[in-house]
């Protein structure tokens, strides 16, 4: 996997982790997943939580944001409950059979 991805996913589970107590771990999904860089593309990432709402994602948008900054990157997060997740069909089943999970210590782990 590309460093630069590499980056991404520890600064992000880093900073989950420190600010959310139910941080549940990541996915990491999409054209990143051939291990190469892609100048132009944006990094792929379904984030756990045990609740979701607004307030959340208006505390995890200024932590992407610094990260993006940081590594000249763009990540699309979605950030989702296991059963937003689940209800989202096409991402679900899109994620489920290419994706990669990432603990909350942004440990790669098998499902």
């Amino acid at each position: 996997m590309a460093s630069q991805v590499n980056d991404v996913i520890k600064r992000l589970s880093i900073a989950f982790k420190r600010n959310f107590e139910d941080y549940k771990g990541l996915y990491l999904f999409g054209i990143f997943l051939d291990g190469k860089e892609h100048e132009d593309e944006d990094i792929e990432i379904v984030a756990l939580f045990d609740s979701e709402d607004k307030s959340k994602r208006e505390q995890i948008w200024p932590i992407v944001g610094k990260i993006e900054t940081a590594l000249g990157v763009c990540i699309d997060l979605y950030p989702y409950t296991k059963e937003q997740f689940e209800k989202d069909e096409e991402l679900y089943k899109e994620v489920m059979e290419d994706g990669l999970f990432f603990n909350p210590l942004g440990i790669m782990e098998d499902r």
